[in-house]
């Protein structure tokens, strides 16, 4: 027998009996994880595709993708991962403020990264996807500014965050005339 060849002094019925209760004990905690998750995306899509203009589609890499229009406000993963597109200033400004990461696949980009864990996680997914929404909404509001002024007071926009969207608020209303228009 060679010194590779030793064999063990240790108990191996103990071992084997303990890492079952380990291993269940594990799983059952995942699975509570799993369908909190699952709870938290839930209400998650439900409150992103009741905003105006907002549809829901699957993914490309998994979970559930929010669009105004044609335009991707963001997309989430079903393990919680939040993905969204945002101007570079604004997605800097978020980093600096330590309320984002940058995006896993593409970090020199406008796109941050969040990874929702947990009820407080959820609020601030929203709060995300509401400043990301808020960039296509005023280009059809009928008073882009006075929408502009609302949302920043819902989000609690610091001022750097307000000057940073600013440039998005038209300068015009969008009005849509039932006027005949002229020949």
């Amino acid at each position: 027998m060679s010194k590779h060849d030793t064999q063990t002094t240790e108990p191996i019925t103990q071992i084997q009996l303990s890492t079952p209760a380990v291993t269940l004990s594990h799983r059952k905690e995942k699975i509570r994880e799993l369908l909190i998750m699952q709870l938290h995306l839930k209400k998650l899509e439900q409150e992103v595709s009741a905003w105006r203009n907002i549809s829901v589609h699957p993914h490309r890499f998994g979970g559930m993708e929010f669009q105004f229009e044609d335009a991707e406000v963001g997309h989430v993963h079903t393990n919680g991962v939040v993905d969204i597109p945002f101007p570079r200033s604004v997605r800097d400004a978020l980093l600096a403020d330590g309320l984002a990461e940058e995006h896993h696949w593409v970090p020199n980009s406008g796109w941050i990264t969040f990874q929702m864990c947990g009820e407080e996680d959820l609020s601030h997914a929203l709060w995300l996807m509401r400043l990301s929404y808020l960039r296509y909404a005023l280009k059809t509001a009928t008073d882009p500014q006075k929408r502009f002024e609302q949302e920043s007071e819902e989000l609690r926009l610091s001022p750097r965050f307000k000057s940073l969207l600013e440039p998005f608020v038209p300068k015009t209303a969008n009005h849509v005339s039932t006027e005949p228009l002229p020949a």
